[in-house]
């Protein structure tokens, strides 16, 4: 009796340099060719994604193979198990068949259900957006609300507060900025009280070159341009050493030993930016209103003297106490932040960088916020 032949057709051999494909009525032969890394597979993923594997069996040869990256052994695993071909054959894996058992152990195929539904207009990354900003939101209330709960039960209870942290954030936060703030509130100072006597010398106003420097920088400029150096400078060191104490771990230690981190990290720096950016803001309120008063002396000829006694005479008091009421509100609202965005990094440096970014981002538009709320309030209560 005369054996049948098996008749062999080869469907595809195009891209000769990365596979040869034949087939039989029962199986298909998968032969890899050349090289398959990162840069080939865009490639070989639009070829191969044309044919059917299914309902045969399949085998995978790589004796030809002459290299092969982690990314394309993901691949085979991926087209395996995610079109459900069951019957495989892997030949000649040789060098690679470790590689390809890690992988295979610990693939996670995506459900069907998700890789066939469309999306239409991108909905897909509008709802993870929507979900991502809204458990954002929770987490964030949720520490601005665990924060303020510390600070009004330390404050009935002192012993929670950390005096000797606090301080060194003091002293860190303060002292160590008072160059940097005295210099940018100097210079604004000139900028300010230079564009106004430019324009008060046209109606022969120049005495008021006292009330326009002094309520504008008391009110607005002074507060507002300290809380954005301090943003800045702070809220990114805030975060950078609470995230990378979370790298080290140092952070889940705390937790293991019983010690709360919000009341042993984020509480010191609250309370230490709070005592620290009202001072900051009166060393500012007084370098600008110097260097305003050098203005006034060299362009509009009033004397120092003259300045000082028309600022005691015209300029209120509540001006200079809402501008350090402000900081008070501002540096809680940038420790907060610090922290905070110090406690999202993950166990990897590069997210060190990403969230300290993202903090004095968040603190920058934050103080700018509140300076807005705050003046609108006031302006309509008539202060």
């Amino acid at each position: 009796m005369q054996t049948p032949s098996v008749k062999v057709k080869v469907i595809m051999e195009t891209y000769s340099n990365s596979f040869s494909l034949t087939s039989t009525n029962k199986t298909i032969s998968l032969v890899l060719l050349g090289h398959w890394n990162k840069t080939t597979l865009p490639l070989i993923i639009k070829k191969l994604s044309s044919i059917s594997l299914q309902h045969k069996h399949l085998e995978i040869d790589f004796k030809e193979l002459k290299s092969c990256d982690s990314s394309a052994i993901i691949y085979l695993i991926s087209l395996i198990k995610q079109k459900e071909i069951h019957n495989v054959t892997l030949k000649n894996l040789g060098q690679y068949e470790a590689l390809y058992t890690l992988y295979s152990t610990y693939f996670t195929p995506i459900p069907k259900a998700v890789l066939e539904k469309s999306y239409i207009f991108g909905a897909k990354n509008i709802g993870i957006h929507t979900v991502a900003t809204y458990l954002g939101i929770v987490r964030a209330v949720y520490f601005i609300g665990q924060a303020v709960y510390f600070m009004f039960l330390s404050l009935i209870q002192p012993k929670y507060i950390r005096f000797k942290a606090m301080l060194n954030h003091i002293e860190t936060s303060a002292l160590n900025a008072l160059f940097i703030v005295g210099i940018t509130s100097f210079l604004v100072g000139i900028v300010i009280a230079y564009q106004g006597s430019v324009q008060l010398q046209k109606f022969g106003a120049n005495i008021f070159i006292v009330e326009m420097v002094c309520i504008t920088m008391f009110r607005e400029i002074a507060p507002l341009m300290t809380a954005i150096v301090i943003a800045g400078r702070t809220a990114s060191s805030y975060t950078a050493e609470i995230g990378a104490m979370k790298i080290t771990e140092e952070i889940d230690a705390m937790r293991t030993m019983g010690f709360e981190p919000t009341v042993f990290l984020t509480l010191p720096r609250i309370f230490a930016l709070i005592i620290a950016l009202p001072l900051l803001i009166f060393f500012s309120d007084m370098v600008s209103v110097f260097a305003g008063s050098i203005v006034a002396y060299l362009d509009l000829n009033v004397s120092f003297s003259e300045f000082i006694n028309r600022m005691k005479d015209t300029v209120e008091i509540r001006h200079f106490l809402i501008g350090i009421f402000k900081g008070l509100f501002f540096g809680m609202a940038i420790a907060m932040i610090g922290c905070y965005r110090g406690f999202q990094v993950q166990n990897n440096t590069t997210s060190i960088g990403k969230y300290t970014t993202i903090s004095v981002v968040n603190a920058i538009f934050v103080v700018i916020a509140l300076n807005a709320i705050f003046s609108v309030i006031l302006t309509q209560s008539g202060l």
